[in-house]
């Protein structure tokens, strides 16, 4: 079922929006060559349980595409690994690419958010494939207008894809955002202009652009029952925002201050 927030419900998600944005800066400036991913995942957890009303919306999520609970409080993907990558004793190494994707609850209400970069020296496709779902999680949230469709946002995202020569996986995207994680409606990252719900003020969404750089395809790594890895081993990027549709224009709830 599809909720519409009131605009006093919108202002009452910011915090949640603004903590999150502000762990994800963080975490940028501070992830290097060496940082180990349990540090980030310990990170996150100590700036929960020092946050009054925040909870972690990881440690007991147990959905149907993964195995057990995540137990986790952020998830790491690294290189190859393209979503839902479980924290684990791994020292990032000079050039690897890493995702950062973060969902906190505060106050009852949740924000969803995720970040690309590379630690050390960045090879410039993997500069290119960040950039790209960047650009297509910008032109994604400019189609989220009242009156709009969501095959609108979609089809922007999707033709970011194909100017940078990706193919887009369907299977995950983005989603409802309120007070659970993950709501209705679903928001893929292709589709068809003036298709699907109509967009209307009070509607929150995060809008999630990941691509991969030769294949659309992913498969389930069996050692941890989470982390989705391309087929073909190549590197892959994600950028999220939870974003709210007005009247005007959309308010990004987890902009960071670089934004």
């Amino acid at each position: 079922m599809i909720e519409l927030k009131t605009p006093q419900e919108i202002q009452q998600m910011r915090p949640a929006g603004k903590f999150v944005a502000g762990i994800l800066s963080d975490l940028k400036k501070t992830t290097a060559v060496g940082t180990n991913l349990l540090e980030i995942d310990n990170f996150v957890k100590e700036a929960i349980e020092h946050r009054p009303g925040a909870t972690s919306c990881y440690v007991d999520y147990a959905p149907d595409f993964g195995t057990g609970p995540f137990a986790h409080y952020i998830c790491t993907s690294v290189n190859d690994a393209v979503l839902h990558g479980v924290p684990y004793d791994y020292n990032l190494k000079n050039g690897d690419l890493v995702s950062l994707d973060l969902a906190i609850n505060v106050d009852g209400w949740v924000a969803d958010s995720a970040i690309s970069f590379v630690v050390g020296d960045a090879a410039e496709d993997d500069l290119r494939i960040i950039k790209s779902t960047e650009e297509a999680l910008a032109a994604g949230i400019d189609q989220a207008r009242a009156g709009n469709r969501l095959g609108d946002v979609s089809a922007a995202i999707g033709e970011v894809a194909a100017q940078y020569g990706y193919d887009v996986n369907l299977e995950f995207g983005g989603h409802g955002v309120g007070h659970i994680m993950h709501g209705d409606p679903h928001v893929p990252n292709d589709g068809r202009t003036h298709h699907g719900y109509r967009l209307r003020p009070g509607l929150v969404i995060a809008i999630e652009p990941w691509f991969m750089k030769t294949t659309d395809e992913i498969f389930q790594d069996d050692k941890d029952g989470w982390t989705l890895r391309s087929v073909d081993g190549s590197r892959g990027a994600h950028s999220e925002h939870t974003i709210a549709i007005t009247d005007g224009d959309p308010i990004i709830l987890t902009a960071r201050d670089s934004e």
